[in-house]
């Protein structure tokens, strides 16, 4: 004789992105988010600010510090873009958008202090190759 298993109940599992954040809790995320995101990214630039002034006018030390300050700021970049990947699929569009402007707040900064960089420390100039005679006369005509 067979007997028939009894079937199980559906699993109750919820993940994050199976429905919506509360408007409420989105609105509040977001705004504490953001704030944290400021003042980390503020103290990020006060301490690195505190490294080029306590260098003393050593550039080789302002040069380090300013070169660590640009890469942490990519790296916060970064982590700004996962967070605001993260609260998309949280299905929290406050969040989402609040991470997103910190990001293209952070991009524009980051965009300036690399401009700023390339800007004071430009590019060698190329050495002449090695069967170049500089023409003196200013006929250009010498070979």
């Amino acid at each position: 004789m067979t007997q028939v298993l009894p079937e199980h109940p559906p699993r109750q599992r919820r993940w994050p992105w199976s429905h919506g954040t509360s408007r409420t809790s989105d609105v509040l995320a977001a705004i504490a988010l953001f704030i944290a995101e400021a003042v980390f990214f503020a103290w990020s630039m006060f301490t690195s600010g505190m490294e080029g002034w306590a260098a003393q006018g050593d550039q080789d030390k302002i040069d380090a510090a300013t070169l660590a300050n640009i890469a942490w700021t990519e790296h916060f970049l970064y982590v700004l873009l996962a967070l605001a990947g993260l609260a998309a699929l949280s299905r929290a569009p406050w969040t989402a958008v609040s991470h997103l402007v910190a990001a293209g707040l952070v991009f524009t900064l980051l965009t300036g202090m690399q401009h700023e960089w390339d800007r004071t420390h430009p590019a060698p100039a190329p050495t002449p190759r090695a069967g170049y005679s500089p023409c003196y006369s200013g006929s250009g005509t010498c070979s």
